[in-house]
């Protein structure tokens, strides 16, 4: 016996305990609506943001932390942060070339952001754009994608841009190769009933 008590019943389809939601905006927008009953227990939502005169229809902000201890968390080594920047957009089309600004904003993003330090682990930008349907040659420039930069030679860590595309419509959605969201993404398939785990959850966020 493990003695491990039993954890808090959770909904089946958005992965959320009952009566225990924080106070977050509500959209218009009924996919949107359903992402952030998905993000809202993991980030901190905002509505309606601008950056750069780029306007987005939500953003989410998500800190970890992880440290070593030695016995006891008296005796704690190695402590590390990584945040996420989580920003969505609806489009009714969308090309290469807007995906391009996205990248160049994160970039510019980073450089405002991050702090480049020897506790800093990781930053992510992520980018999801919302369309009817995904073009073909979208898809293929987000399935192929790939941005990290290293900081200091990675001594101060890292910061990654991520970018998706997803068309509710369609059930459709593809995500770049670090990106760690799809599974929100889909909000009409079921997230994954096996809680993960705080462990899990790390090295998910960590790539480890």
């Amino acid at each position: 016996m493990s003695g491990e008590s039993p954890g808090p019943e959770r909904d089946g389809e958005t992965g959320a305990t009952p009566d225990a939601a924080p106070d977050v905006p509500e959209w218009d927008d009924g996919y949107v609506d359903r992402l952030s009953d998905r993000l809202l227990f993991n980030y901190d939502l905002e509505k309606d943001v601008s950056e750069r005169g780029e306007r987005f229809a939500l953003y989410g902000r998500l800190q970890m932390e992880s440290e070593k201890h030695f016995f006891t968390p008296l005796l704690s080594y190695a402590h590390h942060e990584t945040h996420e920047h989580l920003y969505l957009r609806r489009r009714r089309t969308l090309s290469p070339t807007d995906l391009d600004t996205l990248v160049e904003l994160g970039h510019d993003l980073a450089d405002e952001r991050v702090e480049a330090d020897e506790e800093h682990y990781g930053t992510e930008f992520t980018f999801v754009t919302v369309v009817p349907s995904i073009a073909d040659d979208v898809r293929e420039y987000v399935a192929d994608f790939r941005d990290r930069t290293l900081l200091k030679y990675g001594y101060f860590g890292h910061y990654e841009v991520n970018l998706a595309v997803v068309a509710p419509d369609e059930r459709d959605v593809v995500t770049s190769e670090a990106a760690d969201i799809e599974e929100a993404l889909t909000t009409w398939e079921p997230i994954e009933r096996e809680e993960p785990g705080l462990l899990r959850l790390i090295a998910r966020r960590l790539q480890i």
